[in-house]
Formats: structure tokens, C-alpha cells, sequence
């Protein structure tokens, strides 16, 4: 008769591996975190709070409007200088802020990048978020202000409204995250990049209409990204404005191009720049 096969006894209960369930929106988690402590730390300890977001734009567009409005008898489009400064300032705003606050987001989490749990992805994500859906929040009340309190009369045309608004974010994060790795790897870049960008202000069509410029000038101008969201932007609060030459193909070509830059810059480096 054959003898089964001794086999071996259960470890004890006490011994036995415990499989928990693997953490659950674990990223969300800590994004979530990360855009409530910069929350708190920037806009709660701050007098005023989130009212400097609003007050900040609203003073730039009242000086821009009240100081050409003393030497123009009216706005390149339109008869309101307040509709006009806004709809091309709101944006710029927008990509502004969004690129410079995704370009600090390694340095401003840095203590926190030293958990495991938390990640430079995260962090870019938080700031990406909160400072997108907060100026478009104030990019929204100001134009809407500006709608009601002035009579322009003018017949809103929403999606390229909204297109405007969604390829401004979606320039700011691809600059902002090649910013970040470059700002990392390379300090000195900050400082090169807020000289080359300052004409950035003046060279988007904030003050002018790209369709009044020379030729010469609008063969360079048309290369600046910003300038075709911003004639976006305008064609949706004036109909009878044509930006023939927007090209929102561009803008995405470029957003993505520096987005990728920026992807494979901080996927290699980011150890390196999180030791410096």
C-alpha cells in the first residue's frame, strides 16, 4: 500500500503573508493634497486672498484702457478700450501664470518630492490645475464684468472662446514643464528666460491687431504662438473680426513639441535636479 506524500503544515495564521489592497487613487490623493497646501499657503496667509488673482488683471486692464483711450479716439475693434485690452490681455494672463507657476512646481514641493509617495508628475499636475482653473475662473468674471458694466453690445460666439482658453493652458504646461527641467538642470535659465520673454507682453497683440501690422513685422510676429490665441480669443467677442491667419495647429504643434521636450528632459534628470 503506498503511502501518500507528507505535506508540509500551514504556517501559523500569524505567519501567513497578508495581501492588502494596493492604494486606491493614490496619485488623485496626493495631487489633491499638493493644490490644497499650495491653496492655503498662497492665497490663505495672504491679506485679501483670492481677490489679488481678480484685482491684479483688473488693475492692468483699467491702466492699459484709461492710457490709450487718452491718445486713440477708439479701439482697434469695437468702441469699448476695457472689451479690447481684456480679450487679448486675459489670455496672456492665462498662458503666463499657468507656465510660470508648472515651472516652479519642483522647487515650491521640493521637501515633499523626498517621500516616495509624492512625485514631480504630481506636483506638476497640482499646480497645472489650480493655477489653470483659477485664471480661467477670473479670466470669466472679468470679461463677464466688463460685458455687463459697459454697454458693447457684443454677440459672444463661445467655442472659440473656450478654444482659446484651452490652448493657452494647454502652451503654458507644455512650456512650463520644459521650463521646470531646464530651470533645474541649468539655474541660470530663469533669469535668461524672464529677458527673452519680456517683449512677449508687447509682441502678442495685446495693444494692436496682428492684420494692422506691416508685412515684414507679421512674417515675424505669426511665429509667436500667443498672437493666434489671442486673435482667437477676439474673434469670439467680435463677429465681424476674420483672423484669417490664426492657426490653432500651430499653437498645438508647438504645445506639444515642448510638452514632449519637457516629458523626456524630466523623466531623465529629475533625480539629478531634485539633489542639486
Amino acid at each position: 500500500m503506498s503511502v501518500p506524500p507528507a505535506t508540509a503544515p500551514d504556517p501559523a495564521p500569524e505567519l501567513r503573508p497578508v495581501h492588502r489592497p494596493g492604494r486606491r487613487f493614490a496619485t488623485l490623493r496626493v495631487v489633491m493634497a499638493l493644490i490644497l497646501r499650495e491653496m492655503s499657503s498662497r492665497y490663505g496667509r495672504t491679506p485679501g486672498g483670492y481677490a489679488w488673482a481678480i484685482l491684479e488683471p483688473l488693475a492692468a486692464i483699467l491702466v492699459l484702457s484709461i492710457g490709450f483711450s487718452l491718445i486713440m479716439q477708439a479701439p482697434p475693434l469695437g468702441t469699448s478700450f476695457l472689451l479690447f485690452y481684456a480679450t487679448g490681455y486675459m489670455p496672456f494672463n492665462l498662458f503666463n501664470t499657468v507656465s510660470n507657476m508648472v515651472a516652479r512646481s519642483v522647487m515650491f514641493s521640493r521637501p515633499l518630492l523626498q517621500y516616495p509617495a509624492v512625485t514631480w508628475v504630481d506636483a506638476v499636475l497640482a499646480r497645472f490645475l489650480l493655477n489653470s482653473l483659477t485664471s480661467v475662473l477670473v479670466t470669466i468674471i472679468l470679461l463677464a464684468g466688463v460685458l455687463v458694466l459697459t454697454d458693447t453690445r457684443a454677440v459672444l460666439d463661445m467655442p472659440p472662446i473656450l478654444l482659446a482658453m484651452v490652448l493657452m493652458m494647454v502652451l503654458g504646461l507644455g512650456v512650463g514643464v520644459l521650463n521646470c527641467a531646464l530651470m533645474g538642470l541649468f539655474p541660470l535659465w530663469e533669469m535668461i528666460w524672464s529677458v527673452i520673454t519680456r517683449p512677449l507682453f508687447i509682441a502678442s497683440g495685446i495693444f494692436f491687431l496682428y492684420d494692422d501690422m506691416p508685412q515684414v513685422a507679421r512674417d515675424i510676429l505669426w511665429y509667436n504662438p500667443l498672437i493666434h490665441v489671442v486673435g482667437e480669443m477676439r474673434t469670439g467677442f467680435y463677429p465681424m473680426y476674420m483672423a484669417a491667419y490664426v492657426s490653432n495647429l500651430y499653437v498645438l504643434a508647438v504645445s506639444c513639441v515642448t510638452l514632449a521636450m519637457g516629458l523626456i528632459l524630466m523623466g531623465r534628470y529629475h533625480r539629478e535636479i531634485l539633489n542639486r
